[in-house]
């Protein structure tokens, strides 16, 4: 199967989050397969050209454009777009670029002629696979070709839609009747990702309990009655997490390295993380660990309200991310009440995240809503059971008090609850390594889902015939 896999963002060219994880390991995944992917994405300032081959001079949108082959990549080369300072969405002060629109309408719009029967490659896709709003233009387009691939449109955060002021229909050549209810109309705005989800041929998510929860009013992001129109398309496919860089039996990051079947190794870890953020070296203390965004969505103030309850039960807590300030300055105020028990790293650093990984005792994700998370099964791998919220994809691979712990209401004392809920677990040795074994030998790999996705590409394959 030839499949075309369209991102705005692959790790390690660049990375901002989840999804530049996923669109290096699940094409990965597919090709180990026997499929034939390529990954096409912008080629933007931190991303090398050397070594790459041009393989195509393009007008698209009014502006010259280059698409290059580096490897199995595909890079949308529009130095006047896409070489700057920043990351794919965002220049260096956190502001969302002004032109996001064009920079990826034009992504979307080169994807749409690579995977249709003007393609200037002899290389030709029998699947679109597009992934989030920057790339959901891309069916819109090929919606209107005589010949084309098929097309699947993966969601992997709703919240996350590609609004932009109606006027630029016309600089992205987007033809007027696509303006409709049933098109990329959004209460009298352009919206990327609701063209995507009415034209694709099918559409996924990452966990199939997000599947079901974006059809309803509380978590569809204002889309549930699109999504519930396509519900016979939607599926939800759970993501698989890269075995060889997560493995806390070879990871390079930790101080040392251990198994399921040597797990009394894994109190190095934790010694080795409290030193680094100066906390007590207290090997009994329970120690939580959180990595991620400090965001709303991350549940992050229902930490920040219970820090001080869960230092009462005799935890220690530390705490590895950045986002919104407010969220910022009280994680780093509870660290300020609480010297050398609570710890607050504002940034990112990932050997930092494998030591919290390794080191941690357990691991907190409070989320209001979680497409897939990916953190809660690198934590199971690492033997750090993790207690979250049950939501999303936390509640489909989490299993509740066998490989970690759920809460359900979106509040600090639920989450105390369940952390009480695991000491008591905790504070019996036999039992708490029995958990730890049998998080560590579950199976997150993409193998799984690479099938799943396989089977999917299958059934809505088409060959654009020049």
């Amino acid at each position: 199967m030839r499949v075309l896999f369209v991102t705005p963002e692959c790790a390690p060219l660049t990375k901002t989050g989840g999804l530049g994880d996923v669109a290096a390991a699940l094409p990965a995944a597919l090709r180990a397969q026997g499929n034939d992917v390529r990954v096409l994405l912008p080629r933007y300032r931190e991303i090398d050209p050397a070594g790459a081959e041009e393989r195509a001079q393009l007008r698209l949108l009014g502006m010259d454009v280059r698409v290059l082959e580096k490897g199995d990549c595909l890079l949308v080369d529009a130095p006047a777009l896409y070489d700057r300072d920043g990351n794919p969405y965002q220049d260096a002060a956190g502001v969302d670029w002004p032109d996001n629109a064009l920079r990826f309408g034009l992504l979307s719009r080169v994807a749409a002629l690579l995977a249709g029967s003007a393609s200037p490659l002899a290389w030709r896709p029998e699947v679109l696979h597009c992934n989030d709003w920057p790339t959901a233009l891309a069916p819109v387009y090929l919606h209107f070709e005589p010949a084309r691939s098929g097309t699947v449109m993966t969601v992997h955060n709703l919240a996350f839609q590609g609004i932009f002021d109606a006027a630029l229909l016309e600089r992205l050549e987007l033809p007027r009747a696509t303006f409709a209810i049933e098109g990329v109309e959004f209460y009298g705005r352009l919206s990327f990702l609701k063209g995507g989800l009415v034209y694709a041929d099918a559409i996924s998510t990452v966990s199939p309990t997000y599947a079901r929860e974006i059809l309803t009013e509380e978590l569809g992001c204002g889309l549930d009655g699109v999504l519930r129109e396509r519900r016979g398309v939607l599926r939800g496919i759970l993501n698989g997490v890269d075995g060889e860089i997560w493995n806390p039996m070879t990871d390079p990051h930790i101080a040392e390295r251990y198994s399921w079947t040597s797990l009394e190794r894994k109190a190095a870890n934790k010694l080795a993380l409290q030193s680094r953020l100066n906390l007590a070296p207290e090997p009994q203390a329970p120690l939580l660990g959180m990595v991620g965004r400090f965001t709303h969505q991350k549940g992050v103030d229902l930490l920040a309200g219970a820090v001080d309850e869960l230092v009462q039960l005799g935890a220690q807590v530390c705490v590895l991310g950045h986002g919104e300030h407010e969220h910022e300055a009280a994680l780093s105020a509870a660290a300020a009440r609480h010297p050398g028990r609570v710890a607050c790293a504002i940034g990112f650093n990932e050997e930092l995240a494998h030591l919290i990984e390794a080191g941690a005792d357990m691991f907190l994700m409070p989320s209001r809503f979680e497409p897939c998370g990916l953190n809660q099964m690198y934590s199971q791998r690492y033997g750090t059971p993790p207690v979250a919220r049950a939501t999303g994809g936390l509640i489909d691979t989490i299993m509740d008090g066998e490989t970690g712990f759920l809460f359900a209401p979106a509040e600090s004392a639920a989450l105390v609850a369940a952390v009480t809920r695991a000491l008591a677990i905790y504070g019996d040795a036999r039992r708490w390594r029995e958990l730890q074994r049998r998080g560590m030998t579950r199976d997150f790999s993409w193998a799984g889902p690479a099938r799943q996705y396989a089977g999917l590409y299958a059934a809505h394959a088409r060959a654009p015939v020049p």
